[in-house]
């Protein structure tokens, strides 16, 4: 595996044989039952810099030595699990970081977590807006998945706020891709195309992500409901009003009980069954509380009880700690948790779909996601599995095909990764499947980056 070769590039210290202390980089929070295994030949390099990643990459492109890029460990479709011999490429010793306050930018290296950008970047007193969930995420990993998260119905998705990369191809070429910029229309996109493609198209080093001033204000409201479609259907109206929140999240009271008593905490909501979380921000508090009126006065014109506020910033962080632990709070229990996205105004549809897909199965499917733009996580449980492996298969490609009649697609936020490739097929024709195989060759002509990742290949 050349291990002479790359202790000379990066330093004896930082190339990693042995299996015990390689563990945490086999694996990614993918549930068991689909998780990939990982090959048996493997070797972990944690380079410093886009140079040393630059001749990591030209060594296995000579020697055809698959490498798979590392981030954080946090998907959820297996995109970062090494399925072949060769190499795993962690990035988390690049972590420099700095903000330049008069162009509204930050540059980051891809070792850098969410959590430490966001300190950083609220200690000069900007905002970055996206907030896809795990703070021990790397900005190298959201890039390359193009992680999304509850503040999208306002703000848009990690692709939106990318400005400029560096990103070194598999030959060892490394590319600076736009800049402090917000316009650029000079040639092809290759930074888009590569935001996005998982690892397979190129490494992301480093990163020139768009900010904004701090908020002035915000709010939580929470608002409990006695039925899903009163909940569902009250979104719709509540972005057609003007207002429109920094995330409208659903949740069923089931799941994010259990997700509270996970952490040890109480769920602030006494009444519902179902409950829409809106954060609203905005310049100053009488901004937001107008708009929390608006929204209240729409809400209860859809039959929504009364509301939990929360004002102060500990409240909201609670609240939001919650919801952000559905998925570990039941992970225990789900045998694949899917991430599909259909138009807002069908979401309601679509929960029923699935819910009559889970009553033909004898089964339960939990379900809580990003209501304001249509990102539902339905959770397949493991009683599926105790009839047959291909109960669960079957199940999926039945809700799969429910979204295809909605206008949907497949994953929103989550990615492709090595699990969801089986189903591709319902979402994605022959020819768009040609030209994306003929990119991939373009920038990987040995197809060594993160093989059996995000895309078929013949």
């Amino acid at each position: 595996m050349k291990v002479k070769e790359l202790q000379h590039i990066v330093g004896e210290g930082w190339v990693i044989t042995d299996e015990e202390r390689m563990a945490d980089y086999l694996v990614d929070e993918t549930a068991v039952e689909v998780r990939p295994q990982p090959a048996g030949e493997l070797v972990l390099v944690k380079p410093a810099s886009s140079q040393e990643v630059s001749s990591i990459l030209k060594l296995a492109n000579n020697e055809g030595i698959p490498v798979f890029p590392r981030g954080g460990g946090t998907g959820l479709c297996g995109g970062a699990i090494p399925t072949e011999n060769g190499i795993i490429l962690s990035l988390e010793r690049m972590k420099e970081i700095a903000v330049d306050q008069d162009n509204l930018m930050a540059i980051a290296e891809a070792g850098v977590t969410l959590k430490e950008l966001i300190e950083k970047v609220e200690q000069e007193g900007l905002f970055f807006p996206p907030h896809p969930g795990d703070q021990s995420a790397q900005i190298g990993g959201l890039v390359a998945c193009n992680a999304g998260g509850s503040r999208a119905v306002k703000y848009g998705v990690i692709r939106n706020y990318v400005k400029g990369i560096d990103a070194v191809l598999a030959t060892g070429e490394v590319l600076r891709l736009g800049g402090k910029l917000l316009k650029n229309n000079t040639g092809y996109d290759l930074m888009h195309l590569i935001i996005g493609s998982e690892g397979t198209l190129a490494v992301i080093t480093r990163v020139i992500l768009r900010l904004f001033p701090q908020l002035g204000a915000s709010v939580t409201m929470i608002i409990p409901y006695d039925n899903r479609h009163d909940a569902i259907n009250t979104v719709p109206k509540i972005l057609q009003s003007g207002v429109i929140p920094l995330a409208i999240e659903y949740m069923e009271r089931g799941p994010v009980e259990l997700s509270a008593a996970h952490l040890n905490m109480e769920w602030p909501c006494k009444t519902g069954v179902a409950y829409l979380m809106i954060i609203v921000e905005g310049r100053s508090e009488e901004e937001v509380y107008s708009d929390c009126e608006r929204i209240s006065e729409i809400c209860e014109r859809y039959h929504g009880l009364e509301a939990v506020v929360g004002k102060t910033r500990k409240e909201q962080e609670r609240v939001l700690k919650i919801r952000s632990n559905m998925y570990l709070a039941l992970k225990h229990k789900i045998a694949d948790s899917l991430d599909a996205a259909v138009p807002p105004a069908s979401m309601g549809t679509f929960m029923d779909d699935i819910d009559k897909i889970a009553a033909r199965f004898g089964t339960s499917i939990p379900m809580h996601g990003h209501a304001g733009d249509g990102n539902l996580h339905p959770h397949l449980m493991k009683d599926l599995l105790e009839k047959g492996a291909e109960n669960l298969k079957e199940v999926k490609r039945k809700i799969y095909r429910e979204a295809v009649k909605l206008g949907g697609v497949m994953t929103a936020e989550h990615g492709l990764g090595r699990i969801r490739l089986p189903d591709l097929d319902i979402f994605l024709g022959q020819k768009e499947m040609e030209l994306m195989a003929g990119i991939k060759k373009v920038f990987d002509r040995k197809g060594i980056l993160n093989p059996g990742c995000a895309i078929k290949m013949e």
